[in-house]
């Protein structure tokens, strides 16, 4: 049984809310302006998103039209202004192919290996680390461009990965690795991911003979 008679407790009670009043109002603000501040948030993420889709919509309209300068400098505002967007790195992959076009081979290098070091999107970065690595087998840096390639877990991208170390080993001159490749390449999963009938002619160019045309024969 409470030492206190219901008439003290009560004003014990009241005792008490007058002295913490402040910290209970407190805390119910706090929480409303939190609740408010995460809707806020929220519309302004949104708001962002719609923006920096608008400015990349923006610059591939420049580029279709050839005005490679205004495409560009769009290039340059999506990743200052909305850079943590996926925006931001697909802007960065557009460039580097505007400067593959235009043999700036030091540039597009640079442009995709910030897209493969920083982007938030896997398949992403791993289109760039593909890209990348061809930039690296055109300037001539085939070893590089090699261990680029190197992936512990590649996934998916096993059988694509397989077919571009392909291609840089054969513009190495090494034939007999670039067949090895296709081969691995063409034995993977590939449905919708790399062109079958491609790779065939690649195969049968360095004399080797596809899967199929085995199983046929």
């Amino acid at each position: 049984m409470s030492d206190y008679s219901e008439a003290e407790q009560w004003e014990r009670a009241k005792v008490w809310l007058r002295e913490n009043a402040i910290w209970i109002v407190a805390g119910l603000a706090i929480g409303g302006l939190g609740l408010a501040g995460w809707r806020w948030y929220q519309e302004r993420l949104d708001t962002r998103s719609e923006t920096a889709s608008a400015r990349y919509d923006e610059m591939l309209q420049a580029l279709q039209r050839s005005d490679t300068t205004r495409g560009l400098t769009l290039v340059e505002e999506i990743n200052r202004e909305y850079g943590s967007s996926p925006y931001a790195a697909l802007a960065t992959l557009m460039a580097a192919r505007v400067h593959v076009d235009a043999n700036e081979l030091d540039k597009a290098a640079t442009s995709l290996k910030s897209v493969m070091d920083t982007a938030n999107d896997d398949e992403i970065r791993m289109i760039a680390r593909m890209r990348y690595a061809r930039v690296q087998s055109a300037q001539g840096k085939y070893d590089d461009a090699i261990a680029t390639l190197n992936v512990t877990e590649p996934g998916e991208f096993s059988t694509r990965l397989a077919d571009v170390r392909g291609d840089i080993l054969l513009a190495k001159g090494d034939r007999d690795g670039a067949l090895r490749e296709y081969l691995a390449a063409r034995q993977g999963e590939n449905e919708g991911r790399i062109d079958v009938e491609m790779l065939d002619l690649k195969i049968r160019d360095l004399g080797g003979t596809p899967p199929a045309a085995a199983e046929e024969s």
